[in-house]
């Protein structure tokens, strides 16, 4: 049997579909489908705070933050090469927003600039992240342009981590391990096939992996307790409002959904609470890692489906109530 492939063609006029930075390209990011995008190729699950965003005299093309922590995320655009001018532009934006991660987002990146970014990556501390990206557009024949986010430059989370990490080196065999563990299991999901988004993993924390759902209320983490050997699937809850709903509400659908009884963890220290499900495992035990996985990527895909619609399930009642 032939099977008739298409020619791979890189567009390389970036204008011809975002004229403008601002009015065209920075509008398009900003939309949460290609914020997700861009969330899967880097690993940082973002959502949008503002475009244009004042500092000074200047405006800062999207101002964003990491759905997990918090942190400020600065993104510039430039749909040409990158110059002096912008490079001290994202220094300046990063420094007035006291943000953590800065991505520059350009046509193509002189050498110099590179090595600046690397350079910024290799000598501060492992709070500073900088992202290089060159964004490509292609096309297959003539199929619609897809665009695709080159990462040129990006920060050596798991060196910095250990640079500035106190531990043993016992524990950073442990976090290489659980490192891979997560990598394994991104790559399990991917040959499956799943709906999760399975991002890069923060190395400079292996043993809590997050995975977005669309939501700012929450999201999915999977946490490796190697000392205690249990692995948790959890839902995370940003703040008690809509947990305490489904706990009051619909606790018994949901342990009916995975088949037993999950734990509600109302986190009395602190704002946030969890749902979450365990299981028993010993991360040296390799050839039950596919087994492993199996589990973790059904109950994260139950999760994925269920616990967004019962939160919306919940706003609805409060607006019904107030």
């Amino acid at each position: 049997m032939t099977i008739k492939l298409g020619k791979l063609k890189r567009i390389d006029n970036l204008r011809a579909v975002w004229e403008n930075e601002q009015t065209d390209f920075s509008k398009w990011l900003s939309k949460e489908e290609n914020l997700n995008l861009l969330s899967q190729e880097i690993g940082i699950n973002l959502t949008l705070e503002q475009t244009e965003a004042r500092h000074g005299s200047f405006y800062v093309d999207i101002l964003a933050t990491e759905i997990e922590t918090g942190k400020k995320v600065v993104i510039e655009n430039q749909l040409e090469k990158t110059n002096h001018d912008h490079l001290g532009k994202i220094i300046t934006y990063a420094s007035g927003y006291e943000a953590e991660y800065i991505i520059w987002i350009v046509k193509d990146f002189r050498e110099e600039h590179k090595q600046a970014l690397d350079w910024l990556n290799e000598n501060t501390n492992e709070k500073i992240n900088f992202f290089g990206i060159k964004m490509e557009l292609w096309q297959i024949d003539g199929s619609n342009y897809a665009p695709n986010f080159n990462v040129i430059s990006e920060p050596n989370q798991w060196s910095k981590a250990l640079r500035g990490s106190k531990k043993s080196t016992i524990l950073s065999e442990v976090g290489i391990k659980q490192l891979r563990f997560i990598e394994e299991f991104r790559e399990y999901c991917k040959e499956k096939g799943t709906s999760l988004q399975v991002n890069k993993p923060q190395n400079s924390t292996p043993a809590y992996y997050t995975i977005a759902v669309g939501l700012s209320e929450g999201w999915i983490a999977i946490k490796l307790n190697v000392s205690q050997k249990i692995l948790k699937v959890d839902f995370y809850f940003k703040d008690k409002e809509y947990y305490s709903i489904l706990k009051e509400q619909y606790k018994p659908d949901i342990d009916h959904l995975f088949g037993n009884k999950l734990v509600f963890d109302d986190m009395e220290k602190y704002k946030g609470a969890t749902i979450s499900n365990s299981l028993k495992f010993k991360i040296d035990d390799e050839a039950k890692w596919s087994t492993y996985f199996e589990w973790m990527k059904g109950h994260a895909e139950i999760m994925q489906k269920e616990i967004p619609a019962l939160i919306a399930k919940a706003k609805k009642l409060l607006k019904t109530t107030a």
